[in-house]
């Protein structure tokens, strides 16, 4: 006869359980309550009117967060759920269930409390004598926004819509009236006529949003207007004539409805283009690779984003000695900023990866050389050719891109829940705080 381990579900405890011994010493989830510990308490938002039901500890929130996100729990049902089934989840909370709306509220409402435990968490790498602030790679990665890019409209279609929406609401006014002038009943009539409403007001805030998007960019660079108009006048009138910067938004610029914040964006020339936001991060070139900064930007270049992100870290963690950073964030005024702060940017300015001898694919048409012509950028081409600058040059591809390859595929993070640019922020430094959090763990324990 088989020989069986007794299972009895229908066994009670004796004596009540440890959560703890349910968890191996080296689980990720002590790691994460010692973090969050050090986090002060006035960096959390709590009701302090003690008006309402209790509310769940903040520390405990935040480590539920933490904890869900690097075990690739985002959604706040699933986390929910998981605080019923999962042990570490149930570890982490003391055997309590916040609800969805509680977790959900809490993550949108809490940006200065993650990003606290964000810096704990790199000080307290510090303190074990994992990370020193050296060379740093900085990349960005496109991760798909909470909206469909069928939500997304051209200003001049907008412009259009607006005027069949009106005509088709009046047309249904003068229905409705009608009817209700003979004494008929009907009953979706007004219900027709709010959905379109409701649809001719959100056509009104994405026009709005794009004129005044503009409006902006034509104050901006009117200066540079101005100058060129004046260059024009000492040349009486000789050349060709400036135009004034046009405050009328082109008929091909486009929003969105779900999220007006995100943009179409793709990879590159040989992916789709997908509503998307380009989330950033500073890695520590060093050994640790661990994301020191973050920033999100809601346009595909990365050029605006490169210098205050660096310069950022002066707030934080401290500013590097070295920058290392791809074709993508070669701008000169970046570069210029970076280099008065006694920061080293090695920005690569052409394609720094040759055609392999043995690629599969057919080799590429020849191109002509680019012809470089600022100064900037013929000083940085120079300075990477020399052997130091390769050598460090090298540790960009293998420090940041891995941890992209470890938040997509090991983390499964591939899409924002949280809607809006301050908000998506928020939930990119989370993520990056999760994975901080795991790559400390290995790093411990190695």
């Amino acid at each position: 006869m088989a020989n069986f381990v007794p299972c009895d579900r229908d066994q009670a405890f004796l004596l009540p359980p440890d959560l703890k011994d349910w968890l191996p010493g080296d689980d990720l989830a002590h790691f994460i309550i010692a973090a969050v510990d050090r986090v002060p308490l006035g960096a959390f938002k709590v009701n302090d009117r003690n008006s309402g039901s209790a509310q769940y500890h903040p520390r405990i929130m935040l480590a539920l967060l933490i904890y869900c996100y690097a075990n690739g729990i985002f959604s706040s049902r699933r986390i929910e759920r998981a605080t019923y089934r999962d042990i570490g989840v149930r570890f982490v909370t003391a055997n309590t269930n916040p609800d969805h709306d509680t977790i959900s509220a809490f993550r949108r409402n809490n940006k200065a409390a993650v990003e606290a435990a964000f810096l704990q968490v790199l000080l307290l790498a510090k303190e074990l004598g994992l990370l020193s602030v050296g060379n740093v790679s900085i990349d960005g990665t496109k991760i798909d926004a909470n909206a469909s890019r069928v939500r997304s409209l051209r200003y001049d279609r907008a412009k259009a819509l607006r005027e069949t929406l009106k005509a088709d609401i009046s047309a249904l006014m003068a229905q409705a009236a009608a009817a209700d002038a003979e004494g008929e009943d009907l009953q979706a009539l007004p219900a027709e006529i709010a959905r379109r409403e409701a649809l001719h007001a959100k056509l009104d805030a994405a026009c709005q949003r794009l004129e005044a998007q503009a409006k902006a960019e034509a104050e901006a660079a009117m200066p540079a207007y101005e100058e060129k108009m004046a260059a024009y006048e000492a040349r009486n009138g000789k050349g060709r004539k400036p135009e004034p910067p046009d405050d009328e938004p082109p008929p091909e610029r486009q929003t969105n409805l779900t999220d007006p914040d995100s943009s179409l964006m793709r990879k590159s020339k040989a992916h789709e283009y997908r509503q998307a936001y380009n989330a950033q991060a500073v890695v520590c070139a060093d050994g640790a690779q661990l994301i020191l900064a973050t920033n999100v930007a809601n346009t595909p270049t990365d050029q605006p984003t490169f210098a205050p992100t660096i310069l950022g870290m002066a707030q934080t963690i401290g500013l590097p000695k070295t920058v290392l950073a791809d074709t993508g964030f070669a701008s000169g005024p970046a570069v210029k900023a970076l280099q008065e702060r006694e920061i080293l940017p090695l920005v690569a300015i052409a394609r720094t990866q040759p055609h392999r001898p043995y690629d599969f694919r057919p080799p590429p048409d020849p191109k002509p050389e680019r012809q470089i012509s600022e100064p900037w950028r013929i000083e940085m081409k120079a300075k990477l050719e020399t052997d130091n600058a390769k050598a460090l040059y090298k540790r960009r591809k293998q420090t940041v891109e891995p941890v992209f390859g470890i938040v997509k595929s090991a983390m499964r993070f591939r899409n924002f829940l949280l809607r809006g640019l301050e908000n998506v922020k928020t939930e990119w430094t989370l993520v990056s705080l999760a994975y901080n959090c795991r790559r400390l763990v290995v790093l411990k324990a190695t």
